[in-house]
Protein backbone atom coordinates (compact mmCIF):
# COMPACT_ATOMS: atom_id res chain seq x y z
CA UNK A 1 0.00 0.00 0.00
CA UNK A 2 1.35 3.43 -0.94
CA UNK A 3 2.24 6.07 1.63
CA UNK A 4 -0.55 8.37 0.37
CA UNK A 5 -3.12 5.60 0.73
CA UNK A 6 -1.90 4.84 4.23
CA UNK A 7 -2.10 8.50 5.21
CA UNK A 8 -5.60 8.81 3.76
CA UNK A 9 -6.72 5.70 5.58
CA UNK A 10 -5.24 7.03 8.81
CA UNK A 11 -7.05 10.34 8.39
CA UNK A 12 -10.36 8.58 7.75
CA UNK A 13 -9.79 6.49 10.86
CA UNK A 14 -9.03 9.61 12.88
CA UNK A 15 -12.33 11.15 11.78
CA UNK A 16 -14.28 8.00 12.62
CA UNK A 17 -16.35 8.90 15.73
CA UNK A 18 -16.50 5.24 16.75
CA UNK A 19 -12.84 5.42 17.75
CA UNK A 20 -13.53 8.08 20.40
CA UNK A 21 -14.72 7.67 23.96
CA UNK A 22 -18.34 8.21 24.89
CA UNK A 23 -17.79 11.75 26.22
CA UNK A 24 -16.10 12.74 22.96
CA UNK A 25 -18.91 11.16 20.96
CA UNK A 26 -21.36 13.16 23.07
CA UNK A 27 -19.41 16.29 22.20
CA UNK A 28 -19.64 15.51 18.50
CA UNK A 29 -23.38 14.94 18.82
CA UNK A 30 -23.71 18.28 20.62
CA UNK A 31 -21.86 20.11 17.85
CA UNK A 32 -24.01 18.41 15.20
CA UNK A 33 -27.16 19.49 17.03
CA UNK A 34 -25.89 23.06 17.17
CA UNK A 35 -25.06 22.88 13.46
CA UNK A 36 -28.64 21.93 12.51
CA UNK A 37 -30.40 23.93 15.24
CA UNK A 38 -31.58 26.79 12.94
CA UNK A 39 -33.71 24.27 11.04
CA UNK A 40 -35.23 22.81 14.21
CA UNK A 41 -36.30 25.91 16.15
CA UNK A 42 -38.39 29.03 15.44
CA UNK A 43 -36.68 32.15 14.10
CA UNK A 44 -36.74 33.93 17.46
CA UNK A 45 -34.78 31.07 19.00
CA UNK A 46 -32.17 31.30 16.27
CA UNK A 47 -31.50 34.77 17.63
CA UNK A 48 -31.39 33.45 21.19
CA UNK A 49 -29.02 30.65 20.23
CA UNK A 50 -26.69 33.19 18.63
CA UNK A 51 -26.65 35.21 21.86
CA UNK A 52 -25.95 32.01 23.81
CA UNK A 53 -23.00 31.10 21.60
CA UNK A 54 -21.37 34.49 22.16
CA UNK A 55 -21.95 34.21 25.89
CA UNK A 56 -20.30 30.78 25.83
CA UNK A 57 -17.27 32.32 24.12
CA UNK A 58 -17.05 34.91 26.90
CA UNK A 59 -17.21 32.12 29.49
CA UNK A 60 -14.46 30.14 27.77
CA UNK A 61 -12.22 33.20 27.68
CA UNK A 62 -12.61 33.53 31.47
CA UNK A 63 -11.96 29.85 32.08
CA UNK A 64 -8.66 29.77 30.21
CA UNK A 65 -7.05 32.18 32.68
CA UNK A 66 -9.06 31.88 35.88
CA UNK A 67 -10.09 28.24 35.66
CA UNK A 68 -6.61 26.99 34.77
CA UNK A 69 -4.13 29.31 36.47
CA UNK A 70 -6.36 30.14 39.42
CA UNK A 71 -6.06 33.90 38.89
CA UNK A 72 -9.71 34.77 39.55
CA UNK A 73 -10.85 37.73 37.44
CA UNK A 74 -13.97 39.64 38.52
CA UNK A 75 -13.93 42.08 35.61
CA UNK A 76 -13.60 40.05 32.44
CA UNK A 77 -16.18 42.26 30.75
CA UNK A 78 -13.27 44.69 30.32
CA UNK A 79 -12.04 42.55 27.42
CA UNK A 80 -15.45 42.23 25.78
CA UNK A 81 -15.99 45.99 25.92
CA UNK A 82 -12.54 46.89 24.60
CA UNK A 83 -12.97 44.54 21.64
CA UNK A 84 -16.54 45.60 20.87
CA UNK A 85 -16.03 49.34 21.24
CA UNK A 86 -12.72 49.35 19.34
CA UNK A 87 -14.23 47.59 16.33
CA UNK A 88 -17.37 49.75 16.41
CA UNK A 89 -15.45 53.03 16.64
CA UNK A 90 -13.10 52.10 13.83
CA UNK A 91 -16.11 51.30 11.66
CA UNK A 92 -18.28 54.29 12.63
CA UNK A 93 -15.57 56.95 12.78
CA UNK A 94 -13.12 55.83 10.09
CA UNK A 95 -15.44 53.84 7.86
CA UNK A 96 -13.25 50.74 7.95
CA UNK A 97 -15.00 47.44 7.11
CA UNK A 98 -15.50 44.82 9.85
CA UNK A 99 -12.98 42.50 8.18
CA UNK A 100 -10.35 45.10 9.12
CA UNK A 101 -11.76 46.44 12.39
CA UNK A 102 -12.20 43.05 14.07
CA UNK A 103 -8.51 41.95 13.85
CA UNK A 104 -7.38 45.43 14.91
CA UNK A 105 -9.79 45.31 17.85
CA UNK A 106 -8.27 41.98 18.96
CA UNK A 107 -4.79 43.53 18.97
CA UNK A 108 -6.06 46.56 20.91
CA UNK A 109 -7.71 44.25 23.46
CA UNK A 110 -4.54 42.22 23.98
CA UNK A 111 -2.48 45.40 24.46
CA UNK A 112 -5.03 46.85 26.90
CA UNK A 113 -5.24 43.52 28.71
CA UNK A 114 -1.47 43.35 29.10
CA UNK A 115 -1.31 46.94 30.39
CA UNK A 116 -3.68 45.91 33.16
CA UNK A 117 -2.70 42.28 33.50
CA UNK A 118 1.10 42.39 33.66
CA UNK A 119 1.17 44.60 36.80
CA UNK A 120 -1.86 42.82 38.27
CA UNK A 121 -0.38 39.34 37.79
CA UNK A 122 2.41 40.28 40.18
CA UNK A 123 -0.29 40.22 42.84
CA UNK A 124 -1.96 37.15 44.25
CA UNK A 125 -5.33 36.18 45.64
CA UNK A 126 -7.84 38.94 46.37
CA UNK A 127 -5.47 41.70 45.29
CA UNK A 128 -5.43 40.48 41.69
CA UNK A 129 -9.20 40.00 41.74
CA UNK A 130 -9.68 43.53 43.10
CA UNK A 131 -7.63 45.04 40.28
CA UNK A 132 -9.65 43.18 37.66
CA UNK A 133 -12.87 44.30 39.37
CA UNK A 134 -11.86 47.96 39.31
CA UNK A 135 -10.71 47.98 35.65
CA UNK A 136 -14.21 47.79 34.07
CA UNK A 137 -15.47 50.44 36.48
CA UNK A 138 -12.72 52.82 35.36
CA UNK A 139 -13.48 52.04 31.72
CA UNK A 140 -17.20 52.73 32.23
CA UNK A 141 -16.41 56.11 33.81
CA UNK A 142 -14.16 56.92 30.85
CA UNK A 143 -17.05 56.11 28.51
CA UNK A 144 -19.33 58.42 30.50
CA UNK A 145 -16.75 61.20 30.78
CA UNK A 146 -16.11 61.16 27.02
CA UNK A 147 -19.68 60.42 26.07
CA UNK A 148 -19.38 62.36 22.80
CA UNK A 149 -16.99 59.68 21.59
CA UNK A 150 -18.13 56.56 23.44
CA UNK A 151 -21.85 57.25 23.73
CA UNK A 152 -21.94 57.26 27.54
CA UNK A 153 -24.31 54.85 29.27
CA UNK A 154 -26.42 54.49 26.11
CA UNK A 155 -23.53 53.26 24.00
CA UNK A 156 -22.81 53.74 20.32
CA UNK A 157 -24.92 53.30 17.22
CA UNK A 158 -24.85 49.87 15.65
CA UNK A 159 -21.83 49.50 13.34
CA UNK A 160 -21.96 47.92 9.90
CA UNK A 161 -22.96 44.24 10.00
CA UNK A 162 -20.59 41.53 8.85
CA UNK A 163 -23.44 39.62 7.18
CA UNK A 164 -26.63 41.32 6.05
CA UNK A 165 -29.39 40.20 3.69
CA UNK A 166 -32.76 41.57 2.63
CA UNK A 167 -34.61 38.77 4.41
CA UNK A 168 -34.42 39.02 8.23
CA UNK A 169 -34.69 35.26 8.73
CA UNK A 170 -31.83 34.63 6.32
CA UNK A 171 -29.74 37.28 8.08
CA UNK A 172 -30.33 35.70 11.47
CA UNK A 173 -29.42 32.22 10.22
CA UNK A 174 -26.29 33.52 8.48
CA UNK A 175 -25.15 35.32 11.63
CA UNK A 176 -25.91 32.22 13.68
CA UNK A 177 -23.52 30.20 11.56
CA UNK A 178 -20.95 32.99 11.84
CA UNK A 179 -21.21 32.72 15.63
CA UNK A 180 -21.16 28.92 15.46
CA UNK A 181 -17.99 28.89 13.33
CA UNK A 182 -16.31 31.32 15.72
CA UNK A 183 -17.45 29.24 18.70
CA UNK A 184 -16.01 26.03 17.24
CA UNK A 185 -12.75 27.76 16.32
CA UNK A 186 -12.28 29.24 19.79
CA UNK A 187 -13.20 25.93 21.43
CA UNK A 188 -10.64 24.05 19.29
CA UNK A 189 -7.83 26.55 19.98
CA UNK A 190 -8.43 26.67 23.72
CA UNK A 191 -8.67 22.89 23.98
CA UNK A 192 -5.42 22.53 22.04
CA UNK A 193 -3.62 24.99 24.30
CA UNK A 194 -4.97 23.70 27.60
CA UNK A 195 -4.30 20.06 26.64
CA UNK A 196 -0.70 20.89 25.73
CA UNK A 197 2.34 21.16 28.01
CA UNK A 198 1.45 24.81 28.57
CA UNK A 199 -1.94 23.74 29.88
CA UNK A 200 -0.25 21.36 32.33
CA UNK A 201 1.85 24.25 33.62
CA UNK A 202 -1.29 26.43 33.92
CA UNK A 203 -2.86 23.80 36.15
CA UNK A 204 0.33 23.37 38.15
CA UNK A 205 0.41 27.13 38.80
CA UNK A 206 -3.11 26.90 40.16
CA UNK A 207 -2.11 24.06 42.48
CA UNK A 208 1.21 25.44 43.74
CA UNK A 209 2.88 28.40 42.04
CA UNK A 210 5.94 28.28 44.31
CA UNK A 211 6.59 24.64 43.39
CA UNK A 212 6.42 25.53 39.69
CA UNK A 213 8.99 28.28 40.24
CA UNK A 214 11.18 25.84 42.19
CA UNK A 215 10.98 23.47 39.22
CA UNK A 216 12.88 25.96 37.10
CA UNK A 217 9.89 27.38 35.23
CA UNK A 218 8.79 30.99 35.18
CA UNK A 219 5.15 31.18 36.37
CA UNK A 220 4.85 34.85 35.41
CA UNK A 221 5.55 34.04 31.75
CA UNK A 222 2.82 31.41 31.63
CA UNK A 223 0.33 33.60 33.49
CA UNK A 224 0.92 36.45 31.06
CA UNK A 225 0.46 34.07 28.14
CA UNK A 226 -2.83 32.80 29.59
CA UNK A 227 -3.99 36.36 30.26
CA UNK A 228 -3.12 37.49 26.73
CA UNK A 229 -4.88 34.47 25.21
CA UNK A 230 -7.94 35.15 27.33
CA UNK A 231 -7.94 38.81 26.29
CA UNK A 232 -7.63 37.89 22.61
CA UNK A 233 -10.56 35.46 22.79
CA UNK A 234 -12.74 37.88 24.74
CA UNK A 235 -11.86 40.77 22.45
CA UNK A 236 -12.52 38.71 19.32
CA UNK A 237 -15.92 37.57 20.57
CA UNK A 238 -16.85 41.11 21.62
CA UNK A 239 -15.71 42.61 18.31
CA UNK A 240 -17.72 40.18 16.19
CA UNK A 241 -20.69 40.41 18.58
CA UNK A 242 -21.31 44.11 17.91
CA UNK A 243 -21.38 43.51 14.15
CA UNK A 244 -24.28 41.05 14.39
CA UNK A 245 -28.02 41.71 14.81
CA UNK A 246 -27.92 40.42 18.40
CA UNK A 247 -25.24 42.75 19.75
CA UNK A 248 -24.64 46.46 20.25
CA UNK A 249 -21.69 48.46 21.58
CA UNK A 250 -23.30 49.54 24.86
CA UNK A 251 -22.32 48.99 28.51
CA UNK A 252 -25.36 46.87 29.39
CA UNK A 253 -24.32 44.16 26.94
CA UNK A 254 -20.53 44.36 27.22
CA UNK A 255 -19.36 46.15 30.35
CA UNK A 256 -21.95 45.76 33.12
CA UNK A 257 -20.83 44.05 36.33
CA UNK A 258 -23.60 41.50 35.85
CA UNK A 259 -21.94 40.37 32.62
CA UNK A 260 -18.71 39.52 34.45
CA UNK A 261 -20.61 37.79 37.26
CA UNK A 262 -22.72 35.68 34.89
CA UNK A 263 -19.58 34.63 33.01
CA UNK A 264 -17.99 33.45 36.27
CA UNK A 265 -21.14 31.56 37.25
CA UNK A 266 -21.24 29.83 33.86
CA UNK A 267 -17.62 28.72 34.04
CA UNK A 268 -17.92 27.47 37.63
CA UNK A 269 -21.22 25.70 36.98
CA UNK A 270 -19.78 24.03 33.88
CA UNK A 271 -16.59 23.06 35.67
CA UNK A 272 -13.58 25.32 36.16
CA UNK A 273 -10.53 24.31 34.18
CA UNK A 274 -12.40 22.33 31.53
CA UNK A 275 -13.19 24.84 28.72
CA UNK A 276 -15.94 22.48 27.52
CA UNK A 277 -17.80 23.01 30.78
CA UNK A 278 -17.73 26.77 30.34
CA UNK A 279 -19.06 26.38 26.80
CA UNK A 280 -21.90 24.05 27.79
CA UNK A 281 -22.97 26.00 30.86
CA UNK A 282 -22.68 29.30 28.99
CA UNK A 283 -25.14 28.12 26.34
CA UNK A 284 -27.46 26.53 28.90
CA UNK A 285 -27.59 29.47 31.30
CA UNK A 286 -28.19 32.08 28.60
CA UNK A 287 -30.94 30.04 26.92
CA UNK A 288 -32.55 29.29 30.28
CA UNK A 289 -32.52 32.97 31.23
CA UNK A 290 -34.01 33.99 27.89
CA UNK A 291 -36.66 31.26 28.18
CA UNK A 292 -37.78 32.44 31.62
CA UNK A 293 -38.34 35.90 30.18
CA UNK A 294 -40.96 34.46 27.80
CA UNK A 295 -42.97 32.36 30.29
CA UNK A 296 -46.36 33.97 30.98
CA UNK A 297 -47.52 31.40 33.53
CA UNK A 298 -48.77 33.08 36.72
CA UNK A 299 -47.50 31.60 39.98
CA UNK A 300 -50.64 31.05 42.10
CA UNK A 301 -49.29 31.91 45.56
CA UNK A 302 -47.65 35.23 44.66
CA UNK A 303 -49.96 35.97 41.71
CA UNK A 304 -47.00 37.01 39.56
CA UNK A 305 -46.01 35.94 36.08
CA UNK A 306 -42.79 33.97 35.74
CA UNK A 307 -41.48 36.51 33.21
CA UNK A 308 -41.76 39.26 35.86
CA UNK A 309 -39.53 37.40 38.31
CA UNK A 310 -37.28 35.69 35.78
CA UNK A 311 -34.07 37.07 37.31
CA UNK A 312 -35.05 35.82 40.77
CA UNK A 313 -35.91 32.35 39.47
CA UNK A 314 -32.76 32.23 37.37
CA UNK A 315 -30.65 33.10 40.43
CA UNK A 316 -32.37 30.49 42.60
CA UNK A 317 -31.97 27.71 40.04
CA UNK A 318 -28.34 28.64 39.49
CA UNK A 319 -27.72 28.60 43.25
CA UNK A 320 -29.28 25.14 43.58
CA UNK A 321 -27.17 23.81 40.70
CA UNK A 322 -23.98 25.22 42.23
CA UNK A 323 -24.75 23.43 45.51
CA UNK A 324 -25.83 20.21 43.82
CA UNK A 325 -22.90 20.06 41.36
CA UNK A 326 -19.91 21.63 43.16
CA UNK A 327 -17.45 20.14 40.67
CA UNK A 328 -19.37 21.36 37.63
CA UNK A 329 -21.64 19.81 35.04
CA UNK A 330 -18.87 18.23 32.97
CA UNK A 331 -17.14 16.46 35.87
CA UNK A 332 -20.49 15.26 37.21
CA UNK A 333 -21.47 13.92 33.78
CA UNK A 334 -18.11 12.22 33.20
CA UNK A 335 -17.96 10.58 36.62
CA UNK A 336 -21.65 9.68 36.65
CA UNK A 337 -21.52 8.35 33.11
CA UNK A 338 -18.41 6.31 33.87
CA UNK A 339 -20.03 4.78 36.95
CA UNK A 340 -23.18 3.96 34.97
CA UNK A 341 -21.14 2.25 32.25
CA UNK A 342 -19.25 0.26 34.85
CA UNK A 343 -22.54 -0.95 36.32
CA UNK A 344 -23.86 -1.87 32.89
CA UNK A 345 -20.68 -3.78 32.05
CA UNK A 346 -20.59 -5.45 35.46
CA UNK A 347 -17.37 -3.79 36.61
CA UNK A 348 -16.40 -2.86 40.12
CA UNK A 349 -14.91 0.65 39.93
CA UNK A 350 -13.06 0.14 43.19
CA UNK A 351 -11.21 -3.03 42.19
CA UNK A 352 -11.42 -3.39 38.44
CA UNK A 353 -8.14 -2.83 36.72
CA UNK A 354 -9.60 -2.72 33.24
CA UNK A 355 -10.15 1.01 33.23
CA UNK A 356 -7.43 3.41 32.25
CA UNK A 357 -5.58 4.93 35.21
CA UNK A 358 -6.26 8.58 35.94
CA UNK A 359 -4.00 11.19 34.45
CA UNK A 360 -1.00 12.23 36.46
CA UNK A 361 -1.30 15.27 38.63
CA UNK A 362 -0.17 18.33 36.66
CA UNK A 363 2.19 19.50 39.38
CA UNK A 364 3.76 16.05 39.65
CA UNK A 365 4.28 16.02 35.89
CA UNK A 366 6.06 19.37 36.03
CA UNK A 367 8.26 18.19 38.87
CA UNK A 368 9.16 14.98 37.05
CA UNK A 369 10.07 16.94 33.93
CA UNK A 370 12.30 19.19 36.01
CA UNK A 371 14.03 16.24 37.60
CA UNK A 372 14.72 14.73 34.19
CA UNK A 373 16.19 18.03 32.98
CA UNK A 374 18.41 18.29 36.08
CA UNK A 375 19.55 14.66 35.65
CA UNK A 376 20.39 15.27 32.00
CA UNK A 377 22.39 18.36 32.92
CA UNK A 378 24.26 16.48 35.65
CA UNK A 379 25.12 13.71 33.21
CA UNK A 380 26.90 16.28 31.05
CA UNK A 381 28.87 17.74 33.99
CA UNK A 382 31.51 15.37 35.49
CA UNK A 383 31.41 15.22 39.28
CA UNK A 384 28.13 17.08 39.61
CA UNK A 385 26.40 16.95 43.00
CA UNK A 386 23.15 14.98 43.33
CA UNK A 387 19.95 16.92 42.68
CA UNK A 388 17.72 18.15 45.53
CA UNK A 389 15.38 15.15 45.19
CA UNK A 390 18.19 12.59 45.20
CA UNK A 391 19.60 11.00 48.34
CA UNK A 392 23.34 10.43 48.65
CA UNK A 393 22.98 6.76 47.92
CA UNK A 394 19.93 6.95 45.65
CA UNK A 395 19.72 6.15 42.01
CA UNK A 396 20.99 8.80 39.64
CA UNK A 397 18.57 9.48 36.79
Amino acid sequence: MSADATATRGLVGLLDPRRYGIRHQAGVVGLVLLAVAPYLVPTVWVRNLTIALFFAMFAMSWDVVSGYTGQISFGHAFFFAIGGYSSALLNLELGLPPVVTVPVAVVVTVVAGLLVGVPALRLRGPYFSLVTLVAPTILLNVFILFSDTFGGELGLDSPAPILDFDDLAVTLVANYYLAFALFVGILAVLLAVTRSDAGAVFTAIREDEDAVAASGLNPAKFKVFAFALSAAVGGLAGAVFVHTPVGNPNPSQLLALTVSIEVIIAAILGGMGTIVGAAIAGIFLRLFQLYLGTVEYVVPVVDTAVADVDLLLFSLVTLVLLFALPGGIVRWAVHGGGAALDNIRGRDTATDGGRDPPDRDALAAVRESWREDVAAMQARVPGAEPGPDESAGGDRR
